[in-house]
C-alpha cells in the first residue's frame, strides 16, 4: 500500500465544503492516480474514522492569464468523503 500521506494532499476549505461538514462530509485534494479504495483506506488510517462513501471528480485545467502570458492551471483530483454516523468529527477541521 502507498503511504496515506502521499494519497491525501490537502483539505479543501471553502464555504460550500464548510456546509458539507455538518453532514460529516469532508473534501480533500488527492493524488490523480488514487482510486476510491485507496482514498478510503488513507482517510481511515490517518484520522482513525469509519468511511462510508467516497466520491471523486477530476477538476479540469482552467485558462489563466498574467499580463501578456497565458497558460492553464494544473488538472487535479477532488474527493468527497462521507463518514459514518458513529465516527467522530475530524479534529483537523474543528478550528475552522
Amino acid at each position: 500500500m502507498k503511504n496515506p500521506r502521499d494519497i491525501i494532499k490537502r483539505p479543501i476549505i471553502t464555504e460550500r465544503t464548510s456546509d458539507l461538514m455538518a453532514n460529516k462530509k469532508y473534501v480533500f485534494e488527492v493524488d490523480l492516480r488514487a482510486n476510491k479504495t485507496e482514498i478510503k483506506q488513507a482517510i481511515e488510517a490517518i484520522f482513525k474514522v469509519k468511511v462510508t462513501n467516497v466520491n471523486t471528480l477530476r477538476m479540469p485545467a482552467k485558462p489563466k492569464r498574467y499580463g501578456k502570458h497565458s497558460g492553464y492551471t494544473s488538472i487535479w483530483k477532488k474527493a468527497i468523503v462521507s463518514l459514518s454516523a458513529e465516527s467522530k468529527e475530524l479534529e483537523f477541521f474543528e478550528s475552522v
